[in-house]
């Protein structure tokens, strides 16, 4: 196994990398807006705590336990008799059609801080054409940003645990960070900004229908990034006398901190526009770019920051996702890094190329399996199947499988029985329930 370790701030920012993603900056706000502002709010706050930080921290407990890849943790851990246990390590591959996909949408973000620099589109019209345009018929642009962010991310891969992905989120996460603190300050000085206050976190629950819940309960557990090894993984290079709650807290607090923030931040332009906060996905690539555009040239400023930040996340977030697969190559068949990531490479190089032609309507009839074009089979099999069934498998190994003492003995120096006690309730009861719930919404009835 890689001798590197990753200190404990390290830790923090590379799993804080790996949790504030597209969802923390694009899915959040608009998510929000589509589901009625501050009560989805409270709902996602509340299910956080209880959902997805319980994982999050029973997660951290495997890796910092074995020390290992993902599928030798389960091995390892498992009762003698438990020999099944060690195809639960399939969540690794999770990973893998995840990156396939999301480094298309980092390659969109990187085409937008060009647009962003040159010329932002006038009206929303203009702004849904520009994107609609780009996503289905322009193959080569969407290509050479689809390169671009593909190849970044797996040279900041090649140089390993210290050099690689501590370094680059030491230097990626307090940009990202400053960058939306200083998006922040200009929007308190906007109109819109008591707006997207009053909108983020004064609750109507005329608005909270199943729907809501059941959708702020899969962002909480969604956006801390577990259920597909990562985690897990950058846990097993954490020091040992490394403190697992407090880490996992304080990368739950980061994580729910720049979710907001980047709200405050878009619903105070959105509002001070008088647009729409419910205008979806198209929120970021086409209200926002176009809201900017009424600003001049510090539109043009306000917009390379914006999407400069949202493409810090994103990758951050795709270097962590396909680190499972690297170690689990490199400890099971002493495969090297390089070598691991020129096989990875070519598959979910593969993969991505495949999905980015099922959006191009030269091509997408070639690429389109079952009426789902492969961007959609990717995107729907990771987060509605698979990242759940990980959660749910995490959550009853270390509720029934692992022995509670054994459990206790991992976590007694970190915190207080009380806390424990209500922790583990958390992990064997509320926590699959939970996510099942939406594993089920998901499935058959989205």
């Amino acid at each position: 196994m890689n001798k590197a370790r990753f200190s404990r701030l390290g830790f923090i920012l590379a799993a804080a990398g790996s949790a504030v993603g597209l969802g923390n900056i694009w899915k959040f706000p608009y998510m929000t807006g589509e589901n009625g502002g501050g009560a989805f709010v409270l709902i996602y706050l509340f299910t956080i705590t209880f959902i997805g930080l319980s994982l999050f921290i029973a997660e951290v407990l495997l890796g910092k336990a074995s020390r290992n890849d993902a599928v030798s943790t389960f091995e390892e851990l498992a009762p003698k008799n438990g020999h099944i246990w060690k195809y639960a390590g399939f969540m690794i591959f999770t990973g893998l059609l995840i990156f396939s996909f999301y480094t298309i949408v980092i390659g969109w973000i990187l085409k937008y801080i060009y647009v962003s620099a040159t010329s932002l589109p006038l009206n929303a019209k203009e702004a849904g054409a520009a994107f609609g345009g780009m996503v289905t018929t322009e193959t080569f642009t969407q290509f050479a940003f689809f390169n671009l962010a593909f190849f970044i991310i797996m040279f900041i891969l090649s140089k390993g645990i210290k050099q690689g992905i501590e370094k680059i989120n030491l230097i990626l996460m307090p940009l990202l960070i400053g960058i939306l603190l200083a998006l922040l300050l200009y929007a308190t000085t906007l109109n819109g900004f008591s707006q997207a206050l009053d909108f983020l976190f004064v609750p109507d629950w005329s608005k909270v229908t199943s729907t809501t819940i059941i959708k702020a309960v899969g962002h909480a557990f969604f956006t801390l990034s577990v259920g597909m090894g990562t985690i897990m993984t950058y846990a097993a290079s954490l020091n040992k006398d490394a403190n697992i709650v407090r880490a996992s807290a304080s990368v739950a607090i980061l994580d729910t901190v720049i979710a907001l923030v980047a709200g405050i931040v878009i619903f105070s332009f959105v509002f001070n526009a008088g647009a729409e906060p419910s205008a979806g996905p198209g929120l970021v690539f086409i209200s926002l770019p176009t809201i900017f555009s009424s600003f001049g040239i510090l539109g043009n400023i306000f917009s390379v920051s914006f999407f400069v930040a949202l493409a810090f996340a994103g990758i951050t977030s795709a270097v962590s996702i396909i680190e499972p697969g690297v170690l689990y190559m490199n400890t099971r068949f002493k495969i090297s890094r390089i070598k691991s990531l020129v096989i990875l490479g070519f598959i979910t190089y593969g993969m991505g190329t495949m999905a980015l032609l099922s959006n191009v309507k030269e091509y997408a009839s070639y690429v389109t399996f079952g009426g789902k074009g492969f961007f959609d089979i990717l995107d729907f099999a990771s987060s509605s199947i698979l990242m759940p069934l990980g959660g749910i498998i995490i959550a009853i190994f270390v509720g029934y499988v692992m022995q509670k003492e054994r459990v206790y003995s991992l976590l007694k120096d970190h915190t207080n029985d009380s806390i424990f006690n209500l922790w583990y309730f958390s992990i064997k009861y509320i926590t699959p329930i939970g996510v099942l719930a939406i594993m089920i919404n998901e499935l058959f009835f989205k």
